[in-house]
């Protein structure tokens, strides 16, 4: 139709047919050291944009270090090639992530990263309308609700309590032993995947039951039930465990804490069988992790059945989405529908 887009940092990107992209593509380098990079369309832009602004301060991104540098650079960078004036600019800020999961998203650390960014975004639009020199039309959609948290479930325990999942004893710990485990968890925020060895209908009804009346467990998906959510593909769990909103799941397995493994108290996306917030605790003069999942105040990730799990889409336009509710699955219809184009 002639009209030409942007995308700026969201994951998955690399294969999107926008004519302008850019988002984080770090380089792994053959001794396990990493360089900065971005992979961007056109292939020499980012080398532009690095030329104008420095790296990208990935360190600034996610985890621990993250903060309102890594959203700075994503909005000078946006309004630098804003001049080509794409018909639809695509931009993910993630900057409340963090202080909302680490302190609760209501603590002052949030509203301050509120604060923060509401400045930059007050720069995105003096930038983008210096630029465009006309009328812009805002969306603003919120991904996902952090909600306050007070507990902690722990699914691989439970599991090893049960006798489904083993462990290996290592010189620094006790390390999770895929090959002999029966069944273990594989967390996420609010989400668990229970992989079951072999699928096996016995080890998934005793998994099912052995969480049917856990606290923080609002939702054991199995069979059929996966569909709720679109969970039933090959990839899934052969169970989903779906926490409360007033919970989250932590991946530990270990008893006692002098048996966790090594790497537990260490910055490491590759080992831990799930997302570990507890890494926003680090204690930055001896980079160590706390093994107290208790810390964590905020979390997300279960499907928004409660009012408080539910967040915005916001039109700059009065009028545009006129008694609208949106599911996480129908947004982009929604959008597509208040500028008149219909799909099949």
């Amino acid at each position: 139709m002639g009209l030409t887009s942007a995308v700026w940092f969201p994951l998955h990107a690399k294969q999107c047919e926008a004519e302008l992209v850019c988002t984080p593509a770090p380089i792994h380098n053959p001794d396990g050291s990493e360089s900065l990079w971005c992979y961007t369309r056109p292939t020499e832009l980012y080398g532009t944009l690095r030329e104008r602004l420095g790296h990208f301060p990935l360190k600034h991104y996610w985890g621990p270090l993250a903060g309102i540098e890594s959203t700075a650079w994503i909005v000078d960078s946006a309004v630098s090639v804003a001049e080509k004036r794409p018909d639809f600019f695509y931009i993910y800020l993630q900057h409340l992530d963090y202080a909302a999961q680490r302190t609760g998203p209501d603590s002052p650390a949030a509203l301050e990263a509120l604060g923060e960014l509401d400045g930059q975004i007050e720069k995105l639009a003096a930038g983008f309308r210096q630029a465009f020199q006309q009328d812009i039309h805002w969306l603003v959609a919120g991904e996902y609700a952090i909600t306050p948290v007070e507990h902690v479930a722990y699914p691989n325990r439970v599991l090893r309590e049960a006798g489904l999942l083993e462990v290996c004893r290592e010189d620094d710990g006790e390390h999770l032993d895929l090959t002999r485990s029966r069944a273990w968890a594989m967390v996420d925020h609010q989400l668990a995947h229970v992989f079951v060895a072999d699928a096996d209908p016995a080890v998934t009804a005793r998994v099912a039951e052995l969480f049917a009346n856990q606290p923080g467990i609002a939702e054991v998906l199995v069979g059929d039930r996966l569909g709720r959510y679109d969970l039933d593909h090959a990839r899934s769990g052969e169970v989903v465990l779906v926490s409360t909103p007033d919970s989250w799941q932590a991946y530990y397995w270990w008893l006692s804490d002098d048996r966790a493994p090594g790497f537990a108290r260490t910055v490491d996306i590759h080992r831990k069988p799930g997302y570990d917030p507890v890494e926003l605790h680090i204690d930055l003069p001896t980079k160590s992790i706390p093994l107290d999942a208790t810390l964590m105040k905020g979390s997300h990730g279960a499907p928004a059945e409660d009012r408080s799990q539910h967040t915005v889409l916001l039109s700059a336009r009065p009028g545009i989405f006129p008694g609208t509710t949106a599911s996480d699955t129908d947004v982009f219809q929604v959008v597509l529908r208040a500028f008149g184009i219909e799909m099949a």
